[in-house]
């Protein structure tokens, strides 16, 4: 069964007794069910009645649903991660709050603080809030580093994204760019998250967005890093339909599709965070995009690849990064182990057959 989370997908588990099991969906209240279980037929389906055969169900033992983050030691603590590795060889870690909190790292494994990417606040920030920078998005175009970062409040939509530029990426070396997109309070969306992404073509685009209309894409320009002025198109990606509860997108080209990683539901509240993260894929970086079910992400489609699982709880705030030895799932969450500090988690991801992505 493929899951994003809405209503209409939650089941319940009842103990038919005889070490059986009945599944109940519960919004519709039907059982799950063969309907010819004694036919060849494979096929799930709703079946109304307790007494229907084919609507029991034997559970029996998979061990851990996801596998714990590769390890990591030193300063791991982070909220909304991104990871570049520099020309000499550096891993740097990039994250939410104050200029953009920096780690630094020889190996992947073992990382040190260091001083922020930007040595002073931009002062068009104080437009939205004291100084506080949220969701780095860090890549290497073109000759040099490209950092996209969010200003705003919680809980408002008056929000700008912001671009800085570094030819090392190194912490202090950033120059800030200035305004790339911004929102305000009366419209259906919000300029934070922000996530760039360069097509098989060549050309540039930035996804964004959260509870305001879901996630948006606008074209942008390569000599500058902002939206290009021959394309105005602000492109609608995914949204929720019971629930508004969907942002930090990444978009990661593999194969023949463009696969669009999200956070649904909550963040921010330690060992009561809801995040998990959920992906969708298209064969144009601009969409539609669908999840596994071919439900469309922009009528609330998505199909979890992560979740809470012992001691990791929220996982969100993404990233997809290839490495030589693979491609990685990068990601915040809250460490149930840790009274819930936000700490770096790292997984690879395995493609099964089918071209989708499974957390190894």
């Amino acid at each position: 069964m493929c899951h994003n989370g809405a209503a209409d997908r939650l089941w319940e588990v009842i103990d038919a007794g005889g070490g059986y099991s009945r599944i109940r969906n519960v919004n519709s209240g039907l059982l799950l069910g063969i309907p010819n279980p004694t036919g060849k037929s494979g096929k799930a389906a709703l079946a109304a009645g307790d007494d229907v055969a084919g609507a029991l169900w034997r559970l029996l033992p998979a061990g851990p649903a996801y596998p714990d983050p590769l390890p990591v030691t030193g300063d791991t603590l982070v909220h909304d991660p991104s990871v570049v590795k520099a020309a000499n060889g550096t891993y740097y870690l990039f994250g939410t709050h104050g200029g953009i909190r920096m780690q630094s790292s020889p190996d992947r494994t073992y990382f040190v603080r260091t001083s922020p990417a930007l040595s002073a606040i931009p002062s068009w920030v104080s437009t939205y809030n004291k100084g506080d920078l949220w969701a780095p998005d860090v890549s290497y175009r073109d000759g040099k580093y490209w950092l996209y970062y969010a200003a705003s409040t919680f809980g408002k939509n008056v929000s700008a994204i912001g671009l800085a530029t570094s030819l090392t990426a190194a912490p202090g070396d950033w120059v800030d760019q200035g305004v790339v997109c911004r929102s305000q309070s009366d419209e259906d969306y919000n300029a934070i998250d922000p996530g760039l992404i360069v097509d098989r073509s060549g050309g540039w685009w930035l996804s964004f967005g959260s509870f305001w209309g879901g996630i948006q894409m606008i074209q942008i320009d390569p000599a500058t890093g902002k939206q290009t002025s021959k394309n105005n198109t602000r492109y609608p990606l995914a949204r929720r339909t019971a629930t508004p509860a969907i942002e930090a997108a990444y978009i990661y080209s593999h194969g023949e599709y463009y696969y669009l990683f999200v956070s649904f539901d909550r963040c921010c509240v330690g060992i009561r965070s809801t995040y998990h993260i959920a992906v969708g894929r298209s064969s144009s970086v601009t969409g539609p995009y669908y999840d596994r079910g071919g439900v469309a992400m922009s009528d609330g489609g998505g199909t979890i690849v992560l979740s809470t699982h012992g001691h990791v709880v929220g996982p969100g705030g993404q990233m997809v990064m290839h490495e030589t030895d693979g491609d990685l799932l990068i990601y915040h969450y809250y460490d149930g182990n840790s009274n819930g500090r936000p700490m770096l988690g790292m997984n690879h991801i395995v493609w099964d057959s089918e071209g989708w992505p499974r957390i190894n």
